[in-house]
This record gives structure tokens, C-alpha cells and sequence, in this order.
């Protein structure tokens, strides 16, 4: 992944027009260890030293002297999926993030001791910790494991320090000693800002051990922390050197938390691919029964497990990476994120991050119906799904009050517009700033009159509204 970024230095205060202005591009060759400036007129095919991708462009006037200098940044790292993560005989947690075959042929060779300093979430540390401890034995790996409470409540620069404190007194190379974070989302967004931290930028791997962590925080750059009563208000964009992915974590996990993560899923299908949508329709109860653990491996791409989570990380990378520090603010992965912040932190811990995004997401379907951009039969069936995937639909606490809210902060860090993702039929979608107030409060008004009610009574309402446009 790769952007550019510009950095301007001027002196001179004189902000004037000026018709005598001479400006100078620079290439930069690396010749003995030194940097040297070079026009393209004096770049010499004799100097055999490096040439840097990047440019300072100089502007002379009578004022003074400005330089801009242009900096490609290129981040480069892997989201792999891997069975038997933690079999000592698997090599990806213990070498997977070499991508160069010479560096992981040095790595291999090299007879210096190997250390590795891993953040675990508590609750996950009390079902693999041990087998954690036998992998790195097993290897002779000089190790230190910190268990901490990653929870949504806790999701703070305190538990950040706490693990910057921990490292420091471990020590490890920032170069060649990855951090490790296994866990879910909360412990993957707080150790990647803490590694980001650490000697401002120490690589880091993620093992997502839930279902959501799995097709979204693992597979991204975001990092962060909660902050002024705001989630991840303080945070940046550092990819890990690694993602490393296998289903099995999930099976331990309790039922809700893959509903959980099944409101991303779904928001990607909703988004970009009719097929996941009518996988998750038909299978998405036999993912939650059967825990995504699929009887034939990892080998078979067919089964509902391997294809709705391939499918789930292909579209999600499909938007990230062209767009990795959100340059762009239109993002389709915004759906089901413009109230969901407001309304999760509103009744932490009683919403889980996905439940949140799908009352988000629900309400927004009825925005995008009130829009003439779904049909009825669409809305009763992406409802109907929702449910079926054992998702809510509604909450009190969603008032039109705090829609109208949510969405005046989304202008303010939004560049002054909504930039709003609504679904424009089953797989598609479009990004929206023109919706008015009153075609909110009519959507909030049949959302509420429809959707506020016992969920087996919603179940029945939904179905017959489906069975009657088939």
C-alpha cells in the first residue's frame, strides 16, 4: 500500500504574487551512504547509486525560498489464513511475516536468540494461553506473554502504556522482533497503536480470534483507542507486518459474538456482493449453528465457512486498499458506521460493536427504501436476514434525536458533507449527500413502527411481508 505525502517549507511570511518565480525539480541518488540533490537534466546515467522515488521541488521568488518535498510511502504486509495456527509445527506464526525469501533464509540460518513479546486477551489466554507457551518452547523462542482485559470498556492510551511499559522492559529489536496481538478486535486496535508508538513504528502481527476481528480488524490499517467518551477518537493508519487467519479460534467464541461479526459480513454483502447476501440468507444459520468450522478443512472452497469469509476479506480489501488512509471519504465500509459510534458508546458494554452497526445498518435500509432505491420485497428481506442472523433491528436508544446528531458530527469530520452508503438494490451501492430531514424522520417513523416490537413478532410481521412479493 502506498501514499504521498507533501511537505512544505517556506521562508518567507510574504505571501504575495510574484512574477519572478523559478522552480527547480529534484530528483534524490543515493551515492556513498550520502543523499545527493539532481536535476533530470544533470541525473547521470554514470551515478550508479540509488534513486529515490521521492522529490523536492524548489520555488525561488524575491520573498524567499520554498521547498515541497513529495514522499512515496509504500507499506507492504500479508492477511494469510492458516489452519493449526498454533501447532508447532506451523511455521506462520513464527516466520510467516518474512515475505523475502533472503531475509527469511538469514532468519533460518541465524543462531541469535529469537524474542517474541505477545498482547493476549485475557479470556483467550485462559483457553490457548498454554498453547501458546508450548509453541514457542517448542521453538526455543525467548518469549513474554501479557494477558490484558481488551474490552470495549478498557480501550484506552492506559492499557496502550501498559503495554509500552511491558515491551520496554522485555526489549526486542524494532526491526526484526514483531509484536504479536491475538484477540479480538479491541486488543488487535491497541496493540497496533501501541507498536506504532514504540520507537515510532515497530512491526506487529494480528491474530483475530473472533469472527468480526477476523474480516475486519484484521484485515485493515486503522489502529486506536477510545478517547473524550468517543470511539477510537485518538488513533492512525499502521498496517501490521502480518494478518495470520484461522476459523478455529472462532469455535470458541459464544454464539452472540458471531452474530456479532456476521453484521460485517453482511454490511460488505449489502454493499458490494449479491451472492454473500444470499449465502448468508440461506446458510447464515448454519454458520452460527455449526460456529464457521467447516467438516471438509480449509482445502474445500465451497463450503458456506471458506466462501463467505474469503468473500468477506476480498471485498473489504477491495475498498482498503486503494484507499488504505482514507484519502477518499466516500467509503462504502461506512455503512452501518454513522450512528453505530454514537449509539455503542451511548449503552456500553449493552451493544456489541456489530449489533450496533446492524441497528445502524437496519435503519439506513429504511432509508434507502423511503428513497425508492429498495423495494419492499428487499427490505423484508434483508431484514429477515438480520434477524435470522440472531442480529438486532432496533433500540430504544436510537432516537431520531440521536441520528440527527451523529450524522451533524459526521459532517464536521466528513469535509462538510454526510457522505452517506445506502444500498441501491441487493449487492449494490452508492455513496449519498442529498438526503433530506424529512425523508429521515418518514424512514425513522415506519423503522420505528415496524421494527419496534418483540423480535418473534417482527420474525412473523417480516415473513409475511416477504411472502407476500414472492
Amino acid at each position: 500500500m502506498s501514499f504521498t505525502t507533501k511537505i512544505e517549507v517556506t521562508k518567507a511570511d510574504d505571501s504575495r504574487h510574484s512574477n519572478r518565480l523559478r522552480k527547480t525539480e529534484f530528483s534524490l541518488v543515493q551515492l556513498k551512504n550520502t543523499w545527493k540533490r539532481r536535476t533530470e537534466k544533470c541525473l547521470s546515467q554514470n551515478d550508479k547509486g540509488r534513486v529515490s522515488a521521492a522529490k523536492i521541488f524548489e520555488s525561488v521568488t524575491e520573498h524567499g525560498h520554498s521547498w515541497t518535498v513529495v514522499s512515496p510511502i509504500i507499506f507492504t504486509y500479508k492477511v494469510v489464513q492458516s489452519q493449526n495456527l498454533l501447532d508447532p509445527s506451523n511455521d506462520t506464526l513464527f516466520s510467516g511475516h518474512i515475505r523475502d525469501p533472503h531475509q527469511l533464509e538469514a532468519f533460518k540460518s541465524n543462531t541469535k536468540p529469537v524474542k517474541r513479546f505477545v498482547v493476549i486477551d485475557e479470556t483467550v489466554n485462559n483457553i490457548y494461553g498454554s498453547q501458546v507457551i508450548k509453541y514457542f518452547e517448542a521453538r526455543n523462542v525467548i518469549y513474554r506473554i501479557l494477558p490484558l482485559p481488551t474490552t470495549e470498556e478498557n480501550k484506552s492510551m492506559e492499557l496502550v502504556m501498559k503495554i509500552l511499559e511491558e515491551v520496554h522492559r522485555f526489549g526486542i529489536d524494532r526491526r526484526t522482533e514483531p509484536i504479536i496481538a491475538i484477540g479480538g478486535g479491541v486488543c488487535l486496535d491497541i496493540v497496533g497503536l501501541a507498536a506504532s508508538l514504540y520507537r515510532r513504528r515497530t512491526p506487529y502481527i494480528r491474530v483475530p480470534t473472533t469472527l468480526l476481528s477476523y474480516i475486519d480488524a484484521s484485515v485493515g490499517a486503522k489502529t486506536g483507542v477510545n478517547f473524550a467518551n468517543c470511539k477510537n477518537k485518538l488513533g492512525g493508519y499502521i498496517p501490521p507486518a502480518a494478518a495470520f487467519l484461522d476459523r478455529s479460534f472462532i469455535q470458541t467464541i459464544p454464539r452472540r459474538h458471531i452474530s456479532n461479526g456476521l453484521a460485517e459480513m453482511l454490511k460488505m454483502a449489502l454493499m458490494k456482493h449479491k451472492g454473500l447476501f444470499e449465502l448468508l440468507e440461506t446458510q447464515g444459520r448454519f454458520l452460527l449453528d455449526s460456529k464457521f468450522q467447516s467438516s471438509n478443512g480449509l482445502g474445500d472452497h465451497k463450503d458456506a465457512a471458506s466462501v463467505s469469509t474469503r468473500v468477506a476479506i476480498e471485498t473489504m480489501l477491495e475498498e482498503l486498499a486503494p484507499n488504505l488512509w482514507e484519502d477518499d471519504l466516500d467509503r462504502l465500509v461506512d455503512f452501518g458506521h454513522l450512528i453505530s459510534p454514537e449509539l455503542e458508546m451511548k449503552v456500553l458494554p449493552a451493544l456489541l460493536h456489530g449489533e450496533a452497526v446492524n441497528i445502524d445498518m437496519s435503519f439506513m435500509v429504511y432509508v434507502s427504501r423511503e428513497r425508492g432505491f429498495l423495494t419492499e420485497e428487499e427490505t423484508a428481506r434483508i431484514i429477515r436476514c438480520m434477524l435470522q442472523l440472531e442480529l438486532p433491528v432496533w433500540h430504544e436508544t436510537c432516537t431520531l434525536s440521536l441520528i440527527r446528531k451523529s450524522l451533524c458530527e459526521r459532517l464536521q469530520h466528513s469535509g462538510g458533507l454526510v457522505r452517506m452508503p445506502l444500498p441501491t438494490g441487493l449487492g449494490h451501492a452508492d455513496i449519498f449527500n442529498d438526503t433530506s430531514d424529512e425523508t429521515l424522520t418518514r424512514a425513522f417513523e415506519k423503522w420505528y413502527k415496524e421494527l419496534n416490537s418483540r423480535d418473534h413478532a417482527i420474525h412473523e410481521t417480516m415473513t409475511l411481508n416477504l411472502s407476500q412479493h414472492v
